[in-house]
């Protein structure tokens, strides 16, 4: 098993995360997106916009997942966390979160409406690596 910080060091080397949601008829939507912002404890944090079809299911039902995978040449590894995601609208946190380049998805600035945080908090996950999966209670990691 690896440690947390293992954990966290490689979820943050890789260049794609995917999320997953879930629909209004109960079935599992999934979008690739950046990496977190920020990671503070078992919370991740996103930006994306509010108007999204991802957001407004979150909104709906907060049950969510997050995946990253690294494909080497040899070997293959995977992280998934499950839990929830909430929707934030909090200044201050869009704020710490935003960053210079933004503007470019989000032409009001910080300040625009369109401009969200997706919060996700782990309660659990799986790691499979070299031909062997493993659950985690993200608790105890």
């Amino acid at each position: 098993m690896k440690t947390r910080e293992q954990i966290i060091g490689f979820i943050q080397k890789q260049k794609t995360a995917f999320i997953a949601s879930v629909d209004e008829d109960g079935f599992p939507n999934i979008k690739a997106m950046f990496t977190p912002r920020k990671i503070e404890g078992n919370c991740f944090y996103f930006t994306t916009n509010t108007s999204s079809m991802r957001t407004q299911q979150y909104m709906k039902n907060s049950k969510a997942s997050i995946y990253f995978y690294k494909r080497g040449r040899f070997q293959y590894e995977g992280i998934m966390l499950t839990g929830t995601m909430e929707v934030l609208q909090d200044p201050q946190i869009k704020e710490e979160i935003w960053q210079t380049g933004d503007t470019m998805y989000y032409k009001q600035g910080v300040t625009d409406p369109d401009y969200c945080v997706l919060k996700f908090t782990a309660v659990k996950g799986r790691r499979y690596c070299a031909l062997k999966s493993e659950s985690f209670e993200v608790a105890k990691w």
